[in-house]
């Protein structure tokens, strides 16, 4: 038994301290939260404008142009969420940006925010359904148009519903961004399998990886648990 923990800590010591491998490992990791940021931010971008124009679609009458921005949010939320993720990032890649000089991580970035903007518009959709409609026309009583009860009530109360939300499509962002290694990005999961290429064994690198991003997961989750136990008191205020 002790010479089979003596063996196990030489093969991790050797996949992540010999010649120093630790910084391909965080040098990764690095890109790997680098490309969930911006997606996220790309994501909530679009998924915003999609999930007001749906929104609108269903409360108030309806026109040919907001019948058929709502009929192409539809379609693109359904294919988006429908196909996946991996076969996105290999189409905006190798098909799309095949002719470009463009850079994986662009590439990587562009695909999980479009991918993400599909979700985030739901989650946001479902957030403003969520703030009672009395709320609105309380808005409108007081004189407001619509598009001014949108922004100074609807959206500061749906706010509160949708970040916890949020926070949880980040982390699975994170998670599901090991595949960019396919498109030659260095994230953390590249940087493993590069690892195991020159040590001849896959496995603790691959371990290391998936430790790396336990860690980083169970920190933000429990990040995320207070910070939604904080929108909960200030409800109750």
């Amino acid at each position: 038994m002790g010479n089979w923990f003596i063996s196990a800590w030489e093969r991790i010591e050797k996949a992540f301290l010999v010649s120093d491998r630790y910084v391909a490992y965080l040098d990764g990791f690095k890109t790997t939260l680098i490309i969930s940021f911006f997606a996220v931010l790309l994501g909530v971008a679009v998924g915003l404008v999609f999930a007001v124009i749906k929104y609108t679609a269903n409360h108030v009458e309806k026109n040919i142009l907001l019948t058929f921005l709502n009929w192409i949010a539809n379609i693109y939320i359904g294919i988006i969420r429908g196909t996946p993720v991996y076969v996105q990032l290999l189409i905006i890649y190798f098909i799309i940006f095949a002719k470009m000089d463009t850079s994986p991580i662009v590439a990587a970035v562009l695909c999980f925010g479009i991918n993400s903007s599909a979700y985030v518009a739901e989650i946001i959709r479902a957030g403003i359904e969520a703030v009672d409609a009395g709320q609105m026309e309380a808005g409108r009583s007081l004189g407001l148009g619509w598009g001014q009860t949108m922004i100074s009530i609807i959206m500061p109360q749906a706010i509160k519903n949708i970040l916890p939300a949020l926070g949880n499509e980040f982390i699975v962002l994170i998670k599901e961004t090991a595949i960019v290694g396919t498109i030659a990005v260095r994230d953390v999961t590249k940087a493993a399998q590069n690892v195991g290429a020159i040590t001849y064994d896959l496995l603790p690198p691959l371990l290391i990886t998936a430790a790396m991003y336990l860690v980083v997961v169970i920190i933000l989750t429990k990040l995320l648990a207070i910070f939604e136990r904080r929108l909960a008191q200030s409800d109750r205020r």
